[in-house]
């Protein structure tokens, strides 16, 4: 070989391995530098994560009866990367989902890979187009494991067990409230396909099972509710009110055993409405029992006797001169609905007399009438596990006018909720302790175990025992002929109660005229009640001379209270001679 082919020999041995030794370092450089971003891309193409939905725990009441439950649907989601026959996939589809064939072909033609087709699918549809796209092998569209939230009772407890939105958090409610505990982890798993789409093993240890929602039972009786519901909707068709509250409660515990607000709404139907639909119809899913404040009118004057009778200022019997029905302080007359002289502390409540509830509180003071306001929870929020809850308004004495001392104690100048008002009454019902409102009874798992339960919580002593019941025996002569809620009576048992009539305010300043908020909150049995229930409507229509607490909520507590007193299988009394009861028509709170 001469030299010159030697030379060409060596060059092209040098020419092969600088070529071996550039595919060689290309190699590694995508085998190893550039391995995770490649794998990265292959598995976006060929591996999916599939979430595990976890299932919302339900919402059940004090019997286990169910208030929020799941219904089991699908989502339909489509891969268009692996969809190669658009126009029959939208052929199988349209009809079956309810959706615009157009539309589905425009979603289809975008390629990407997870579109959702529709959502909330029912199981048997889902079950119907798997096997229709199997037969006619079409490819890309799958159904994923989903459920829908449904409320068995319809409208029934709305406010309480409130609802969610589409995207599944709860908005309202306890499914707001304890959304935490209600909705679960969900889980996942990544599976692979080939490239015609075919489902491989899914990676193993790649994957976690998703952890279902607890279960939240509530202090709620349906049976209860559903009495209060139907009563509280029989005298809405009576009397038309802007709105109407009935609430009860268990006073030695707190615990809420019915709550209800009109008008209304059914949770099914919110979940599939436009956002328009929410905003049009917000006031209906308030829960005025919480977020609605209102001057309390005459309810408020057993704060203030229960205060005088525990600072010993006055006995049940001490003598307060009402001044014949009208009263001159600070320059401006109060006034009696009747001209009532003499009166005892006990008929200061059972005539309800405005001139002698504000001559209790001068006899207390401010300072002391303002503590007692306190005590019995006015102006604080009650811890009541619903969301949404305001504390109401009480002014501190130094922001008083001089004529606050004679109107506060008449449940003016002061801005009450209901659930408030019947905290309060609970307090007189138990012997004096102020008990925070409960609605959740206890938080269990799948399994039954409990994740968490709820005591009793006893936030003070607002008065003492012996103050509470003196009160409480007034108040059983409010519920009597001589009183201001004769119509309030349930027949064999002893009913203690208050009415109340409270002016609406004016936005402009003052009050509204021939505008009321009338309500009656009452307990039975008197010397052991098993429930306190306020009822409370706004702006009844009636005849003028009719628009009262005692004639207008007083009779529909007298019919929650007879069938709730059925339904517990309270004993009564012995039976009493026939009577007639009469309402002396001219005395009013």
């Amino acid at each position: 070989m001469t030299s010159s082919a030697k030379v060409r020999a060596l060059m092209a041995c040098c020419a092969l391995a600088l070529c071996f030794t550039g595919f060689s370092a290309r190699l590694v450089h995508l085998q190893v530098t550039m391995h995770d971003e490649y794998a990265a891309i292959a598995a976006e193409k060929h591996v999916n994560k599939l979430i595990t939905y976890a299932r919302r725990g339900l919402i059940v009441d004090i019997n286990q009866q169910t208030l929020a439950d799941n219904d089991p649907v699908r989502t339909v989601v489509a891969d268009a990367s692996l969809v190669t026959s658009p126009d029959d996939a939208v052929g199988v589809l349209a009809g079956p989902l309810g959706v615009d064939e157009s539309d589905l072909r425009d979603k289809l033609a975008t390629g990407r890979r997870y579109i959702v087709l529709k959502k909330d699918v029912p199981e048997a549809t889902a079950v119907e187009l798997e096997t229709r796209l199997a037969v006619r092998s079409i490819r890309g569209i799958s159904f994923e494991q989903d459920e829908d939230r449904i409320y068995p009772n319809g409208t029934m407890a709305c406010h309480v067990v409130g609802f969610m939105n589409s995207d599944h958090q709860g908005v309202s409610g306890i499914e707001a409230q304890e959304d935490q505990y209600l909705r679960g982890h969900e889980g996942f798993r990544y599976t692979e396909r080939d490239r015609f789409g075919k489902e491989l093993v899914a990676y193993r240890g790649e994957e976690r099972a998703p952890r279902d929602g607890y279960n939240v039972r509530l202090t709620i009786d349906l049976n209860l509710q559903n009495i209060v519901e139907t009563e509280l909707d029989a005298a809405c068709k009576e009397f038309k009110p802007k709105k109407a509250i009935a609430i009860m409660m268990r006073p030695q515990t707190g615990e809420i055993l019915a709550m209800a607000n009109r008008p209304d709404f059914d949770p099914n139907d919110i979940r599939i409405k436009p956002a328009s639909y929410i905003q049009e119809h917000e006031a209906d899913m308030k829960n005025c029992a919480i977020t609605d404040m209102m001057e309390p009118g005459s309810t408020f004057k057993m704060v203030t006797a229960a205060g005088a009778l525990n600072e010993h200022t006055v006995r049940p019997d001490s003598i307060i001169f009402c001044e014949n029905g009208a009263y001159s302080y600070g320059g401006r007359f109060l006034h009696d609905h009747h001209p009532y002289g003499d009166l005892s502390v006990e008929d200061i409540l059972v005539k309800s007399s405005n001139i002698g509830a504000a001559k209790l509180a001068m006899g207390l003071g401010e300072q002391r009438l303002y503590s007692y306001i306190r005590a019995f929870g006015f102006g604080e929020r009650t811890g009541v596990a619903l969301p949404g809850e305001i504390p109401g308004l009480v002014y501190p004495p130094h922001r008083w006018s001089k004529l606050s001392i004679t109107r506060i104690p008449m449940g003016q100048e002061v801005a009450v909720t209901p659930l408030q008002t019947i905290t309060a009454m609970c307090a007189i019902a138990n012997g004096g302790h102020l008990m925070m409102p409960q609605i959740v009874h206890d938080i269990t798992g799948a399994n039954g175990e409990q994740i968490a339960s709820f005591a009793p919580v006893e936030i003070r002593e607002a008065v003492s025992t012996e103050a509470a019941h003196e009160v409480t025996e007034a108040l059983q002569g409010v519920v009597s002929p001589r009183g201001t809620a004769a119509l309030a009576k349930v027949y064999g048992f002893d009913v203690a109660g208050k009415t109340g009539t409270a002016e609406k305010i004016d936005p402009k300043g003052g009050y509204m005229r021939d505008k009321y908020i009338v309500s009656f909150c009452g307990f039975l049995p008197a010397d052991n009640p098993a429930f306190v229930c306020l009822v409370m409507l706004d702006d009844a229509v009636t005849k003028p001379d009719e628009n009262f607490g005692g004639q207008v909520a007083g009779p529909v507590f007298s019919r929650i209270g007879e069938k709730a007193a059925r339904y517990m299988n309270l004993e009564p009394r012995p039976e009493e001679p026939a009577g007639t009861v009469v309402l002396n028509q001219r005395e009013h709170d």
